[in-house]
């Protein structure tokens, strides 16, 4: 039982290490050579963990989404907080992660959407299926809010919580490209006008 143990952390390992390589490089741009050596397994034993690169890209993406909607879960569950406050603290989260400098924090979502949607059915699925699962939580806090009263949408909650995510995504991709937080700081204003916290 250890041993199997021993191949999930492995297997753990190699996903985390792919994670800030990827989130650096892009999916592409990074061979299996160099992730192996970063988290020190050696070359001979990938097909172990993964059928294949692209089988490695969706189970890196699928870790990634496991990971960021625990995060989103805890963040709209905090107490204390109105429904909109815990809405606004994830907006205020998203905007920190992407405008760092640290890779091993950027979202694989933003990163990897153009490059491997066109390349992988997989990989776009599973990046289909983790973004679902963002919109359906930012979906459910701002039905939460608008029957607590700390939010006033003017359209359906879904509707909402698709263009507020696509305005957010947007706005990553615009800050990379003019390495400036005006883009978020615009998504902000934006996001606040369609809320009214």
């Amino acid at each position: 039982m250890a041993h199997v143990n021993g191949n999930a952390d492995t297997r753990q390992s190699i996903l985390d290490t792919a994670h800030r390589i990827v989130g650096a490089k892009g999916f592409s741009g990074v061979g299996l050579n160099e992730i192996l050596a970063a988290a020190d397994v050696p070359k001979g034993s990938f097909y172990h963990y993964f059928g294949s690169k692209e089988a490695f890209g969706e189970a890196l993406l699928a870790d990634y989404f496991e990971e960021y909607l625990a995060d989103i879960d805890a963040t709209l569950a905090e107490s204390g907080l109105s429904h909109a406050e815990r809405l606004m603290n994830y907006w205020r989260k998203w905007q920190a992660t992407q405008g760092s400098l640290d890779y091993q924090r950027k979202c694989l979502a933003v990163k990897l959407a153009a490059e491997v949607s066109d390349l992988s059915e997989p990989m776009r699925l599973a990046l289909k299926g983790g973004t679902a699962g963002i919109i359906d939580r930012v979906t459910g806090a701002i039905e939460a809010g608008v029957a607590e009263g700390s939010l006033r949408v003017d359209g359906e909650p879904r509707a909402t919580a698709v263009t507020l995510y696509h305005l957010w995504l947007g706005a990553s991709l615009m800050a990379k490209i003019e390495r400036t937080n005006a883009p978020f700081d615009a998504a902000m204003k934006t996001t606040l006008r369609i809320l009214n916290p």
